[in-house]
């Protein structure tokens, strides 16, 4: 079974939704049939925050809002990630425009590391504080995920991957993805936004299901034949 999932580093509810789908996977019979490829989607591809603006004023700017009313948000937010065994610090967030990161987690799947870079950018971005848009902090990210120093290093100084992102964003239009998470499940079932693990299981358990469809009894009744203890 394959699963695509569009997402973007500075959405908190796409790093609840990664728990969620982990947490239905951790009750599927059949994990190590399951193949998760992420895709690229940038919220604001645009992003370019100024120095000294910080989450909650770029929050209640967007929606017109009270800078309270940001920090209230927030606060629903983090409870709903500790829920998930995660640490959101909007305090130490540092605002960052996510290309670079996309085209870092397209190096690492070259390498079979995607859902591990998937998730160290998530924490790197949520948990910890950190500027994913800042070459020195990605070269070191990159260095613990174990990238090649050189493959990075090359990274940075070219358009390596900027295709392949622009790929991603380009399917997601195609496909009507106006939010994320985005899950797709064998190019067949979609869902949309970070919900239960419960739902989750159950789309698992349909799609495979569907996948391996089970003969059909015709009319008739049994006839004459042998079993598999020898009776004839």
């Amino acid at each position: 079974m394959k699963i695509e999932i569009w997402s973007d580093i500075a959405c908190p509810f796409c790093y609840i939704g990664k728990r969620r789908l982990e947490a239905a996977l951790a009750q599927f019979p059949h994990r190590s049939d399951v193949k998760i490829h992420w895709r690229s989607f940038e919220l604001d591809p645009e992003a370019n925050p100024q120095p000294g603006t910080n989450h909650y004023q770029l929050l209640a700017s967007k929606y017109g809002k009270t800078e309270t009313w940001a920090h209230e948000m927030n606060a629903n937010m983090k409870q709903m990630a500790a829920q998930e065994g995660l640490a959101f610090d909007f305090d130490r967030l540092v605002l960052a425009n996510t290309f670079r990161a996309h085209r870092l987690v397209h190096l690492a799947d070259q390498h079979g590391r995607q859902d591990a870079a998937k998730e160290r950018l998530f924490k790197a971005y949520l948990e910890e504080g950190q500027d994913i848009n800042d070459e020195a902090t990605l070269s070191r990210l990159a260095d613990e995920l174990g990238l090649p120093a050189t493959q990075v290093e090359h990274l940075f100084a070219s358009d390596d991957f900027t295709q392949q992102v622009r790929y991603d964003e380009y399917e997601a239009r195609q496909i009507g993805v106006r939010g994320v998470p985005y899950f797709v499940f064998d190019d067949k079932y979609a869902v949309s936004g970070a919900q239960p693990a419960e739902l989750f299981q159950e789309v698992l358990e349909k799609v495979w299901e569907e996948s391996r469809p089970q003969p059909v009894q015709l009319a008739g009744g049994a006839g004459a034949s042998c079993d598999i203890d020898g009776n004839c």
